[in-house]
């Protein structure tokens, strides 16, 4: 499906961002710790200004190992009603990925003046490199 398709609500896709990683150099564990920082994992359906199913919280994982850490993770964020409200990020197995088109990657860095990533990515970013500064040095 083309990102407009996934716009539309009705292709059952997600957006998402694909992570590859050396887990020698970052755990699961830790980059779960920014997912749950810089994302609200308690508004079904909605990021932000962003409503649709097409934005559901979401963490889609390749092995038994990031699933099993995924969902600790989750509990214990629950356990301490970490978010004042029920997590509600689904956690399944990536069975179907497709690469954005191309004017998607690197978006933030390419447009930084870009109204959506002035209101919205900055302010994530920014949180990211205030509360993960030892991560984003790596």
């Amino acid at each position: 499906p083309t990102y407009e398709d996934v716009c539309t609500g009705r292709t059952g896709c997600v957006e998402v961002v694909k992570l590859e990683y050396d887990p020698a150099q970052v755990s699961t564990r830790e980059l779960l710790e920014v997912f749950f920082v810089v994302h609200d994992p308690t508004t079904p359906n909605r990021q932000g200004n962003d409503v649709g199913t097409q934005y559901r919280s979401g963490i889609y994982y390749t092995t038994e190992a990031q699933r099993a850490t995924a969902q600790a993770m989750i509990d214990e964020l629950t356990a301490q009603d970490a978010f004042g409200a029920p997590i509600v990020t689904e956690v399944r197995p990536l069975q179907h990925y497709w690469r954005a088109e191309d004017y998607h990657q690197d978006f933030f860095e390419r447009h930084p003046d870009q109204g959506y990533c002035l209101a919205v990515a900055a302010p994530k970013v920014d949180k990211f490199r205030r509360t993960f500064a030892a991560l984003a040095r790596r």
